[in-house]
Formats: structure tokens, sequence, C-alpha cells
């Protein structure tokens, strides 16, 4: 008894390669767009960094500064440290291209890569995964 058939085999390979590829034209598009940084403290805007990478800084901000953040000079920005219970946010590592994103939700903490510049309506929000 077989649990697929081939058309199922032929569906799940063209999804695949409609994702694959979709993911390297975003790649190759967003690849060298300068970016920066958006801090937001509970859906409040409180900082923009731009990731040029003139810099290297490590910094908090003054609504908690018991989450820290690093800057680093290739252009990239991570949460180094922060209070919370499980520090997911620190896990999450540096992120420097637009639309990545990281979160330390317990302390109301978002960290958003955007374009610099105007923003238009088909630029991505958030990038989910790698």
């Amino acid at each position: 008894m077989r649990f697929y058939k081939k058309s199922d085999i032929v569906m799940i390979a063209a999804i695949l390669l409609i994702s694959l590829a979709s993911w390297a034209l975003y790649g190759y598009y967003t690849k060298d767009k300068p970016a920066k940084a958006e801090i937001y403290y509970y859906s409040e805007l409180v900082e923009t960094l731009c990731l040029d990478g003139a810099e290297e800084r490590i910094f908090s901000i003054p609504q908690n500064p018991n989450v820290v953040f690093k800057m680093d000079k290739e252009g990239s920005i991570a949460f180094i440290a922060s209070d919370c219970p499980d520090k997911i946010c620190v896990k999450t590592g540096k992120i420097h291209r637009p639309g990545e994103y990281a979160a330390c939700l317990p302390n109301g903490i978002i960290l958003k890569i955007v374009p610099s510049g105007e923003r238009g309506d088909d630029d991505a929000d958030i990038i989910i995964g790698n």
C-alpha cells in the first residue's frame, strides 16, 4: 500500500523549487542595500541606528538599561545581555539584513532591521528563518 502518488512528489518538488528561488532572489536583491536598525520599546520607536559600519559600540536604551546591545563594525547588531529568564534574544545572534528582527518579549523590546531611506510598500516587514 502506497501513501503517496507521483503527483504528490511533483507537487512537493515544485513547492520546494519555488521556495528556493524566492529565497535566492530576495537574498540577491537585499545583500547590498544599506540598512538601519530600529529599536522599539512596547511598540514605541525609541532609537534608530545607521548600520554603515562606522563604529563599534555597546549600549542600552534608557527605558530598560538591563538589556544591552552591541553594534559591530561590519554593520550588524545583536542583543548581548538581558535580564529575561530564557535569554532567547541573546541566542538570536547578529542581524544585519533588512527584514530580520530579534525580540526580547519579557522586556517588551523589538530590534528590527529596515532599509535606509524611504521604505516602500513592497519592502519586507520581517524575515522568518535564515
